[in-house]
């Protein structure tokens, strides 16, 4: 087994080449790694591409942490230097996680909370400092998020008590959404304080940047992604997020024309949408004639449909609203998309998804589509994306639905050449076969059905 040695170890024979033997960073490195490998050390887990100061030898990352920490316990005024000592943590920080780790290690975010701490206790706040403090704050928790502690909280829960002060609170969100990543205790810990009361207000500021960060921070901590934890909190987070929350960002849509807001409430709304009752909420406030209203107007917007159409799926999962939604002349929206973005796979994918829900088992929902003439458009969606998967099996999906309950289309669906499409990506396919050989089934047409497994029983029951 090939020995191993710890990053101080390494660090200090550097500094060792640097003054000792007058080597410049570079080559200090370059002979240091020769040193080591030539005693069969394996390095794999040093870091070796650290900025090194050319006088003292030391890590620029390690140095600059004790001078921050040297700056708070003198209590120093010169605070020009402290900015100066903040913008190069920040930027160390950045360069990758195990410069992360090990700003970390060396105790950068302890300073780091100890400075907020110390910024917010003086009676003139300076917004400066503390804007500098948070951008290095949220450097040093990407990706690690297990720095984030009771402290932290405690800070962040102050930043957004404060008024006027956009930048700040930009940036103490974007904390907030960096320790939600891959993190169910920090989510669960957010979720038990005042967080939401104390964002509620600030979704109501006219300010899109705000808005943006609010609603990217009630995504995240409804995320379920760590895989340390065997059952996590995220369909009650989202109950909860929705209950407080859900009516103010519907009636957010009519206020905003900016396409990036829209596509982040819209997003956000159907993250939330969990419940049948909450579906209600949505269509009792207006919403869908407001999202009618958004998708007509800006029909070019790739993201801002994308989005929409799977809001409208989400919201499809409740049969009253499923309903609404066709009555209310869905129907042709989604036909004017799927024209307008007949190159864009993802935008073509998800519309046929959405048409999938909104014609599950409702003859009267599978008629309205059709005559529209959406059948001519989805069948040429397939025959332009033949190689992507997901729109061929959500097209077979949709062209089924439509069909299973209204037999009279098969003819028009045939004379478009929907079988030999789906033919074609059932041989390209073989993963979704079975999706497929369901939409030739209900075509009427000739499909070769295989029994997967016959049992065979010991006795045989008499007649």
């Amino acid at each position: 087994m090939a020995k191993m040695i710890s990053q101080d170890t390494f660090d200090d024979v550097v500094k060792e080449n640097v003054v000792d033997f007058s080597m410049s960073p570079s080559e200090a490195k370059e002979e240091t790694i020769k040193q080591f490998e030539a005693q069969g050390i394996n390095l794999a887990n040093i870091i070796k591409d650290l900025a090194i100061n050319t006088e003292t030898g030391v890590p620029i990352i390690n140095e600059t942490v004790d001078k921050i920490k040297s700056h708070i316990s003198q209590k120093s005024d010169d605070t020009q230097q402290l900015l100066e000592l903040i913008t190069v943590l920040d930027i160390e920080c950045q360069k990758s996680l195990a410069h992360r780790v090990l700003a970390g290690k060396n105790g950068a975010h302890d300073a780091l909370i100890t400075l907020l701490e110390q910024t917010l206790a003086e009676e003139t706040l300076n917004t400066t400092l503390l804007s500098k403090s948070l951008q290095a704050a949220n450097s040093l928790t990407q990706k690690q998020p297990d720095l984030f502690d009771a402290e932290a909280l405690s800070i962040v829960l102050k930043l957004l008590e404060l008024k006027d002060q956009v930048d700040v609170t930009c940036l103490t969100l974007q904390w907030l959404q960096k320790a939600c990543v891959m993190h169910e205790t920090n989510r669960q810990n957010i979720m038990s304080t005042n967080a939401l009361k104390l964002m509620k207000p600030l979704l109501l500021k006219d300010c899109p940047r705000v808005v943006r960060d609010v609603t990217a921070v009630l995504r995240f901590l409804v995320l379920d992604d760590d895989i340390r934890v065997e059952f996590g909190c995220a369909h009650e987070h989202a109950r909860q997020i929705a209950n407080e929350l859900l009516l103010e960002l519907v009636e957010l849509l009519p206020k905003y024309t900016d396409v990036n807001v829209l596509s982040d409430l819209l997003l956000t709304i159907g993250t939330l949408a969990v419940r049948q009752e909450l579906c209600t909420v949505i269509d009792d406030a207006g919403g869908l004639t407001v999202i009618f209203s958004i998708m007509k107007d800006h029909l070019t917007e790739e993201r801002l449909n994308r989005e929409a159409l799977k809001l409208l799926r989400a919201l499809a999962g409740h049969d009253a609203v499923k309903s609404h939604i066709v009555q209310q002349g869905v129907a042709p929206i989604i036909k004017d998309i799927l024209e307008t973005h007949q190159s864009n796979e993802n935008i073509v994918s998800a519309a046929l998804a959405c048409i999938t829900t909104l014609t599950l088992r409702v003859k009267e929902h599978s008629t309205a589509f059709f005559e529209t003439g959406i059948a001519e458009v989805m069948v040429e969606a397939l025959r332009t994306h033949p190689k992507h998967k997901y729109v061929q099996r959500n097209g077979a999906w949709a062209i089924r639905n439509m069909v299973s309950r209204s037999r009279e289309q098969c003819d028009t669906w045939l004379s478009f050449g929907a079988e030999d499409l789906l033919n074609a990506a059932m041989t390209e396919h073989p993963l979704v076969a079975q999706d497929i050989k369901a939409a030739l089934r209900d075509l009427g047409c000739k499909v070769q059905l295989r029994e997967e497994w016959t049992g065979t029983a010991e006795k045989k029951i008499a007649a």
